[in-house]
């Protein structure tokens, strides 16, 4: 696509934000279901197509880290220096929220969750548009986050106004959220993503603790997220052969770490194996692996757990919240 092309459609962009509409757009990790931040109607209508619910915060997306005052009312040291090592990037921060930012964006907590995306279709529109644009996952509540455009027109198909198409997401799953909204010494990891935990050790100087039951609400955080409409089992490497041997028959596809490498095959279902690119990690493909064998007609999808160093830690929460206990179930 031409820079021209690409410029008309992050001007129309721009406008439907700025009227009121949502926008999906591409950011290094996932599609993001965007309003204008500053409209809490718009932001409203977020919650509504997503079947989100309301008291569940957003994070708001900025073009570049120096916005950062002007959003949160305390900045701590270690915010601005995670800011300055990782922004733009998968980082999260979540602060004390700035006075003007209304509490539909956050929840109605006095926090809010702020990051600087590192997709340049994204930092285009952010610079563009010149504020916050609060953004989910654009998908609806609880299912398969997407990572390609055509994952958001399947999901949300009309209730988008425009669909930005950046191709397919770099990193694949959601960035890491860190709270300092207590300061630093009381930083810790809410939910694990696109920055491991031994890159922030080495920024910070310390392990930062990964806070389960954070008493600050944060995106992705209930028991069930990141759900196909498949079942999802999740096992130790060691247990997955019981584990089939234990399923009654039907389509079951099967994700598995193969010396470290993710490798989904089929167990007693139709001559189908989707493969992953060895030379790509699990972390990127987690998502869109989820789809194919949910649009292959598999009942069951059993995935061992990866090791927990680097993005194993992320890709095995995401994991474990796709086998989380559903409504519907």
């Amino acid at each position: 696509m031409s820079r021209a092309t690409h410029a008309d459609e992050i001007a129309e962009a721009v406008a439907v934000l700025r009227g009121g509409g949502l926008v999906a757009f591409p950011t290094e990790t996932v599609y993001g279901l965007g309003a204008d931040a500053s409209l809490p109607a718009a932001v409203r209508r977020v919650f509504a197509v997503k079947g989100r619910p309301v008291d569940h915060p957003l994070i708001v997306h900025l073009a570049q880290a120096s916005q950062l005052d002007a959003w949160a009312s305390e900045v701590p040291p270690l915010a601005r220096r995670l800011a300055a090592a990782l922004w733009p990037g998968p980082l999260t921060l979540v602060l004390r929220k700035a006075a003007h930012v209304d509490a539909v964006v956050t929840g109605g907590l006095e926090t809010l969750a702020l990051r600087v995306p590192a997709h340049p279709l994204a930092l285009a529109l952010l610079r563009e548009h010149g504020g916050g644009i609060a953004a989910p996952s654009a998908n609806r509540f609880g299912r398969v986050s997407p990572t390609t455009a055509a994952h958001v027109r399947e999901d949300l198909g009309d209730d988008v106004a425009l669909v930005l198409d950046g191709g397919p997401c770099a990193v694949g799953i959601e960035s890491t959220i860190v709270d300092l909204s207590r300061g630093d010494d009381g930083a810790a990891i809410l939910r694990p993503g696109g920055v491991s935990a031994e890159r922030l050790a080495a920024i910070v100087g310390r392990t930062l603790p990964v806070r389960d039951d954070a008493q600050v609400r944060t995106p992705g955080q209930l028991p069930s997220h990141y759900a196909p409409r498949a079942r999802v089992l999740v096992v130790e490497p060691a247990a997955l052969a019981h584990t089939l041997a234990t399923l009654p028959s039907s389509r079951v596809g099967v994700i598995e770490a193969v010396a470290g490498i993710p490798a989904p095959r089929w167990h007693d279902g139709p001559p189908l194996r989707v493969e992953l690119d060895p030379e790509r990690d699990l972390a990127h493909q987690l998502y869109a692996t989820l789809r194919q064998l949910d649009a292959a007609g598999c009942d069951v999808i059993v995935a061992t757990l990866p090791p927990p160093a680097e993005l194993g830690l992320a890709v095995a929460d995401r994991l474990r919240r796709a086998a989380g206990p559903r409504d519907d179930a």
